[in-house]
């Protein structure tokens, strides 16, 4: 029995026998072109391991506020740390969590090697003194979820009728990969609600691990839906640059989550992957068939997107980070951090890969 209006996709089922993968991978694409979401079992990742990294994620945040601080994320130019509650910005309104990202861990680059200013985003994390775990902990699970997008990219490689490598140019080496430890604290009666305001994900996909509290909401032709947690699975959902790869094949999609009530406190981790950020999104040549239901990324001139992967993450992350802008990237491009005009398209959205 299906848990919600979201589809169940199986993957072991899409590594399986043929007469398991087929339809699983059809479900996969009714999945990926009509929600843009769906949950995702047999991935390999135990119970017991979530709860584990939860449990991390729950001593984090109830360490003293100092020792968050320490590690917050205006400090560094590469969006990495502690972010309190109402720090981060959806659509310009505070979001009511509070939140701890790690990416990539790998050294910055001198200010001779920078060209552009997304490349600043490449650098080292920060972590907390306090919990020395947590480094081995959450850098050991990100490859791990990283694994799990790449297994799925190549699923959906095979459901956009694609050789088995067409992303392999955009991510070998180093995908990019972006993790969040997130808590929602309970919200008065009154108050604003906006866990996190109505966006979409800037990178291929999104692997999301709830805890046993619900908030998570997604928009379909009929209205929002609850994305309730499903013991054991993650939430999967397209991000812009598979939307944009497929020429709006695929279906990024609108997605928020609602605080909980008072005296309810809800965690979760959520886990992004991109193609390098120096890569530039493939658009793909469809089949006939295919191609006549694409109808190319949904265009919303609040938020351009661009092939170029490096500016599409950095124009969400400044948007996102207005604190982290305005220390460390105050000369920053218009491509980067202005919006353009209705019906206006940038340098950037005009560079526009040829077919692969």
């Amino acid at each position: 029995m299906e848990h919600s209006p979201l589809p169940i996709i199986e993957l072991a089922a899409l590594n399986g026998a043929p007469d398991l993968r087929r339809p699983m991978l059809a479900k996969l694409a009714a999945a990926a072109r009509e929600v843009g979401f769906f949950y995702l079992t047999g991935h390999g990742l135990s119970d017991g391991e979530q709860r584990e990294t939860l449990a991390l994620a729950e001593r984090f945040f109830a360490l003293p506020e100092q020792e968050k601080l320490a590690v917050q994320m205006v400090n560094s130019p590469h969006f990495r740390g502690y972010n309190r509650v109402g720090a981060e910005l959806t659509r310009q309104q505070p979001d009511l969590r509070e939140q701890f990202d790690i990416m990539n861990e790998v050294q910055a680059l001198s200010s001779a090697q920078i060209r552009d200013p997304w490349q600043r985003l490449i650098g080292p994390n920060q972590w907390p003194t306090a919990l020395p775990e947590m480094k081995t902990h959450l850098l050991a699970w990100q490859e791990r979820l990283s694994g799990i997008t790449l297994t799925l990219l190549t699923a959906f490689a095979e459901v956009l009728e694609q050789p088995a490598g067409v992303f392999d140019g955009s991510i070998r080496s180093a995908p990019y990969q972006h993790m969040k430890l997130i808590h929602y604290p309970g919200q008065e009666a009154g108050s604003s609600s906006q866990g996190v305001g109505a966006h979409k994900d800037p990178g291929y996909l999104t692997l999301v691990m709830q805890d046993h509290h619900s908030g998570l909401e997604v928009e379909t032709a009929t209205g929002w839906i609850p994305v309730p947690p499903l013991p054991g699975a993650l939430v999967v959902n397209i991000g812009e640059l598979l939307e944009l790869a497929s020429n709006g094949y695929l279906k990024a999609t609108l997605h928020r989550v609602v605080s909980p009530p008072p005296g309810v406190s809800r965690l979760s981790c959520a886990f992004f992957m991109a193609a390098r950020l120096d890569a530039t999104v493939p658009l793909l040549t469809l089949s006939p068939e295919l191609a006549a239901q694409a109808q190319g990324p949904e265009s919303d001139p609040a938020n351009p997107l661009f092939y170029q992967v490096g500016e599409n993450v950095l124009k969400g992350r400044l948007r996102s980070h207005p604190d982290v802008a305005a220390r460390h990237y105050t000369a920053a491009p218009a491509s980067a951090n202005q919006q353009p005009a209705s019906g206006q398209t940038t340098n950037s959205e005009r560079r526009q890969p040829q077919p692969a």
